[in-house]
C-alpha cells in the first residue's frame, strides 16, 4: 500500500521546493510539503515492496540526500536514487580506521559488480573492494560511519542497492545488440 513519510530534518530543508526530489536511504522521492524542520513525500506501493523502506518505524534514521545542482561539483559517481533491489548485510569486520561490509543480493544483480567498481548503499556512494559470486565487499571510511546510517547497520539489517548506471547502460546495449543478431 501507499504510504506518505514525515522526516525531520533541518539541513536539506533550506532551500527546497515542493517537486525538489530528495533521496531517502537512495530512493529518490518528491518532496510534497515541507516546514523548515520536516518535509513530506508520498511513496508509491511498488516502491515500498521493492526497498528497505517497508521496515522503517516512526524515529527510523535515514540517509538524506538533495539532487546534485547543475553546476555543482561531481564527487561520486552517477546516482540516480533508483534502486535496482535490496541486500543483505551478512558481515560487518572492524579493521583499524575501517568496517568492511559483505552484502549479499540477488544473482541477477551480480553482473554490474566488479572490483574498484562504484555501488550505491542506502544512497551512500562507495567502492567495491571485492565480489564473489552474489556477494560484495565494501569498506568504510570514518568520516562515512559518522555522516551516514551505515556505520549503525549490522549483519541481518536490509539495505538499498543501487547499481553502477554505466554499468547497466553498457549490458542493455550489449543485450539489444546481441538480439538485433
Amino acid at each position: 500500500k501507499s504510504v506518505q513519510m514525515t522526516i525531520g530534518s533541518s539541513k536539506v530543508t533550506e532551500d527546497v521546493k515542493v517537486g525538489n526530489s530528495i533521496s531517502v536511504n537512495g530512493i529518490c522521492l518528491t518532496v510534497t510539503a515541507f516546514s523548515d524542520t520536516w518535509f513530506q513525500v508520498d511513496v508509491m506501493p511498488e516502491t515500498i515492496k521493492a526497498t528497505s523502506l517497508k521496515m522503517l518505524n516512526e524515529g527510523s534514521r535515514v540517509n538524506l540526500e538533495r539532487s546534485m545542482p547543475a553546476e555543482g561539483r561531481f564527487g561520486g559517481h552517477f546516482v540516480s536514487g533508483h534502486v535496482d533491489g535490496t541486500g543483505t548485510i551478512i558481515r560487518k569486520e572492524p579493521d583499524e580506521n575501517a568496517i568492511y561490509y559483505d552484502i549479499k543480493i540477488p544473482d541477477e544483480l551480480a553482473i554490474y559488480f566488479i572490483t574498484k567498481g562504484s555501488v550505491a548503499v542506502d544512497g551512500v556512494s562507495l567502492t567495491v573492494f571485492g565480489i564473489t559470486g552474489s556477494t560484495f565487499t565494501i569498506s568504510l571510511i570514518p568520516h562515512t560511519v559518522s555522516e551516514t546510517i551505515l556505520g549503525e547497520k549490522d549483519a541481518g539489517d536490509v539495505v538499498n542497492i543501487e547499481c553502477d548506471m554505466l554499468a547497466k547502460h553498457v549490458k542493455n546495449m550489449l543485450s539489444q545488440e546481441h538480439h538485433e543478431k
